[in-house]
């Protein structure tokens, strides 16, 4: 982190009024380091000059006394560390918040509690800075009324790493590029990551679980997704991994389990002539495995695990071309092929229809109805004696018939 060339240290013991941290980051000079003792110190506080705050003990608390922003930096070179930021005003309108950072870049927010906050951290137009090992907590709200655990707005090239996102409600990257997104952790959230309007971002080795959505991609292109696990989104449409209108994505290497919609494709790639990448992941145990919704064709499906689903393809657009799609060389539990030769490939092709166990997904409706035996003596006629044609859905040419390592 870069700091001007004299760096000034300064240790505070003890605080004579309620404004004394105000006070004296007010009369620091430019790049002092604060040491704060354990206490309470009085919140509302603005940083506007380089400057680092560092909890010298645990228990240093900034209360914020349930009105706006805790702690406003607006200033480059800016850290906090091993401090406890709580008790934030709650409008939404003013995005009342633990702590906001505003035009700036090579700031740090790293080993702090941030909780009873609407808005956890609040990232505007910043660039080159490191938010990482924090714990993050919403006010105890509804969901929906939470604020958004930490924000990214026209804010590239920073490293988010380590944070744990409990009972907040999303982490935002919106209009925002370059970002390195890495073993973080949300639970009970509603989008644990959402991205709209980005680009050239990486997520990479995240967790999320007992969210509504673990991670959805919208409007956006260029960007990495490797080793992240979502599980149980709740709902009956909690969604692992969601790609609408994007171009140009690698999904690859992940693990989505025990949720309602695995990966949701809605006219996905967007731009023309691009593809996006599903390979090598781990699609286990959903309710479906992959669903399309809309136009989404040129996606290349390879090299993934998909077993335990009760339903592997939806496909909820009668107009869509879910068979315009590469799909190859992926592990399917409920292949009926052979492989004579061993080599590990179907010596027949999978294929995938939709058969009359699925006119829930035309018709809601019927969904009461999904998994009672009557819709599986349906599915079972179909297949024996099909009265209307089936929907010929894809087909994977080389289908694994094990599973490898």
């Amino acid at each position: 982190m870069i700091r001007s060339s004299v760096i000034f240290f300064l240790s505070l013991f003890t605080f004579l009024n309620a404004n004394a941290l105000q006070d004296a980051i007010d009369n620091a000079p430019e790049g002092a380091i604060l040491k704060l003792p354990a206490g309470v110190y009085k919140g509302g506080i603005i940083i506007n000059k380089p400057l680092t705050i560092i909890g010298k003990e645990d228990g240093v608390i900034i209360d914020g006394e349930g009105k706006g922003t805790v702690i406003a930096v607006k200033s480059s070179y800016v850290t906090l560390k091993n401090l406890r930021v709580t008790n934030s005003g709650s409008l939404h309108h003013q995005l009342d918040a633990g702590i906001t950072i505003a035009d700036a870049k090579q700031c740090e927010i790293s080993d702090c509690v941030i909780d009873d906050c609407l808005f956890g951290i609040d990232m505007q137009m910043v660039s080159n800075s490191i938010v990482s090992n924090n714990f993050i907590t919403s006010k105890d709200l509804d969901l929906g009324l939470r604020g958004d655990g930490l924000r990214l707005w026209y804010s590239n090239d920073n490293l988010i790493k380590k944070n744990s996102l409990i009972k907040s409600r999303d982490m935002v990257v919106w209009y925002s590029h370059g970002n390195l997104i890495e073993e973080n952790y949300g639970e009970y959230c509603r989008y644990s990551l959402h991205f709209m309007y980005a680009g050239k971002n990486f997520v990479r080795n995240n967790e999320y679980k007992f969210n509504s959505v673990g991670i959805f991609f919208m409007y956006s292109k260029d960007t990495v997704a490797t080793g992240n696990v979502v599980k149980s989104s709740l709902g009956a449409t909690g969604m692992g991994i969601g790609l609408k209108d994007v171009s140009n994505f690698t999904l690859k290497n992940n693990t989505v389990i025990y949720n309602a919609q695995g990966i949701y494709i809605d006219r996905s790639p967007f731009e023309p002539d691009t593809n996006n990448w599903i390979i090598g992941n781990n699609i286990l145990y959903n309710s479906e495995a992959l669903h399309f919704h809309s136009l989404s064709e040129n996606n290349i499906i390879k090299d993934n695990t998909i077993m335990g689903n009760i339903e592997d393809i939806v496909n909820d657009s009668r107009g869509s071309k879910t068979n315009e799609n590469e799909i190859v060389g992926n592990y399917w539990d409920n292949y009926e092929g052979f492989d004579k030769d061993g080599d590990n490939i179907g010596d027949t092709p999978h294929k995938v229809y939709q058969y009359a166990d699925q006119l829930w997904v035309y018709n809601p409706d019927v969904k009461f109805f999904y998994g009672s035996p009557v819709i599986s003596l349906l599915n079972f006629l179909a297949k024996l004696a099909p009265f209307s044609k089936p929907l010929f859905l894809l087909e994977d040419e080389k289908p694994k018939v094990k599973l490898e390592g």
